[in-house]
């Protein structure tokens, strides 16, 4: 049968490289965004009507899942102020929408699970617990801000948009070159930075534990799931090894 992202049309910001199917699931698709991006906005939104899944998996806090929502619901908001995850949200079209995220007991099983490895020390798992109390409060203002979001045009800023070389005005093209710029410039950052200490720890805890909550529901429901482009294959690995 063939996959719904066939029936996607040509547009270079729909590039492939960033979508991953995974092997052995129903309907069950991982999409790789580079945040606030206007070709990662357009992938992800274009992805959702394609495969108008059960439900909608995002790289947020399910604390924050409703701000996102109210950029959606409120006309008084901006759609594009959420990015992709507004965008994915909006196209959502009645699936159920999922924060995958830390903090979640999901990711605090992941840190216990992950901080056992013999080349991790108590140091790092102590930077990324300070690390999630910063996390944790960011999600918790997140909730509060919702109801305001929802009944004025108020805008936080706890998650203003990032300024990018293009915008959704942009020929497709010059989007998507721009997207795999900075892609390559991310690749190129990592490469360069230790593999170990606390930040990698947490990425893989992270990794982890929304590979577990994409997982849970890829048995029964199709799911498609926005996960920054760095996490794209280490989450996509793990649900390929589930």
């Amino acid at each position: 049968m063939p996959s719904p992202i066939d029936r996607l049309p040509d547009d270079p910001r729909l590039d492939a490289e960033h979508v991953r199917r995974v092997p052995g699931a129903r309907d069950v698709f991982v999409v790789g965004v580079v945040h606030d991006h206007p070709a990662s906005v357009h992938r992800v939104r274009s992805l959702v009507d394609a495969v108008a899944p059960d439900v909608v998996a995002l790289e947020l806090p399910e604390l924050a899942v409703p701000l996102y929502r109210a950029y959606v619901e409120n006309p008084d908001q901006s759609v594009d102020r959420g990015g992709e995850m507004s965008a994915a949200i909006d196209a959502a079209d009645g699936a159920e929408i999922a924060g995958i995220d830390a903090p979640s007991g999901r990711f605090l099983r992941a840190l216990v699970r992950e901080s056992r490895s013999e080349d991790v020390g108590r140091e790092e798992v102590e930077r990324v617990v300070r690390g999630l109390a910063t996390v944790t409060k960011r999600a918790l203002a997140s909730r509060l801000a919702a109801p305001v979001a929802h009944r004025t045009d108020v805008e936080f800023e706890l998650d203003a948009p990032t300024d990018h070389g293009c915008t959704d005005a942009d020929a497709p093209e010059a989007q998507a070159t721009d997207e795999r710029r900075q892609i390559r410039r991310s690749v190129a950052l990592l490469g360069a930075l230790d593999g170990g200490g606390a930040t990698a720890l947490r990425d893989r805890a992270r990794e982890a534990a929304m590979a577990e909550a994409i997982a849970d529901r890829s048995d029964e429901e199709s799911v498609v799931a926005v996960v920054g482009r760095d996490h794209l294959d280490p989450v996509v690995e793990r649900l390929a090894d589930e």
